[in-house]
């Protein structure tokens, strides 16, 4: 009997999951979204075999060179390969960006979880804690983390987590709140389930779908809000590839029309933003049977 149910549940697991892919497939926009984030990930993965040099390697007679045959995009004042440098940016930022948001969804939805279950006077002070924290512009809030910190890579990655605790908070706390009064929940106490076994047994899964969904849109600001607080020297320390950094040092070449020294961070940031936002979209589709197409 144990058999037999188990295999029930593997065959319905499956059909949902093909369900999924339907859902996820008919989207051509969606599937460009998710065909940019593993573009990015990939080149980040392997960056250090496919980038022709050294993210730091100079080559002090070819400063400030325009796009080339040996240089596809050119290198910075330092002599610096332009397409090395973003391909090492790409895994630092995805680095930054799913560390900040791991954190962030971790703390925040501990917190909203137990704060919407419990209610009472501890969700009130909880609430009110979390308009403190989102009453305060984001990215002055992230450059007050990062001063007091003092510029590195944990700085920027502690900076974006910090960001997104509260608004994590709230929605995993309205999802519990409605979560709890549903059927399943009762019977679930009805039961004798206590209540810890009640909130992160039978509550807790069936409140993520918004969280991921939240989670991939979060990543690409991560990475907006990661290369802001490098470009004004709050983040990532000069030389490092990073996108910001790189901005950050192309702009100085501004005035002597050197473009691509930041043109080409500034696209891959755009594309990687655009990839998770339309990746988004489409979880939201999928995770939501409401909003099927």
């Amino acid at each position: 009997m144990t058999i037999a149910n188990a295999s029930k549940t593997n065959n319905a697991r499956a059909e949902r999951m093909a369900d999924l892919w339907y859902v996820f497939r008919r989207n051509p926009v969606t599937m460009i979204g998710a065909g940019l984030v593993l573009f990015i990930f990939l080149i980040g993965l392997l960056a250090p075999v496919i980038a022709p040099y050294p993210p730091l390697k100079q080559h002090i007679d070819l400063g400030a060179s325009p796009p080339s045959a040996r240089f596809l995009l050119g290198t910075d004042q330092f002599g610096q390969d332009i397409l090395s440098r973003v391909i090492h940016g790409a895994r630092l930022d995805l680095l930054i960006a799913l560390g900040g948001v791991l954190i962030s969804m971790v703390l925040g939805c501990g917190l909203g979880a137990v704060s919407g279950f419990i209610e009472g006077w501890p969700d009130e002070l909880l609430m009110r804690l979390m308009d403190i924290l989102q009453a305060f512009p984001r990215f002055i809030f992230a450059m007050g983390v990062a001063f007091a910190l003092g510029p590195g890579l944990l700085t920027v990655i502690i900076a974006t987590a910090t960001l997104n605790i509260p608004g994590y908070a709230r929605l995993m706390r309205g999802q519990i709140q409605s979560l709890k009064r549903s059927q399943f929940a009762r019977a679930a106490v009805s039961i004798g389930n206590p209540a810890a076994r009640v909130l992160f047994r039978h509550l807790l899964p069936n409140a993520l779908g918004p969280v991921l969904v939240v989670s991939t849109l979060q990543c690409g600001w991560a990475i907006l809000e990661a290369a802001g607080l490098s470009f004004i020297g709050l983040g990532v320390p000069v030389p490092t590839a990073e996108w910001g950094v790189m901005i950050n040092m192309g702009l100085q070449d501004f005035l002597q029309g050197h473009w691509w020294s930041y043109a080409f961070p500034g696209i891959a940031i755009g594309l990687t933003v655009l990839g998770f936002n339309l990746l988004g979209d489409g979880l939201d589709d999928v995770l939501d049977p409401r909003r099927q197409r």
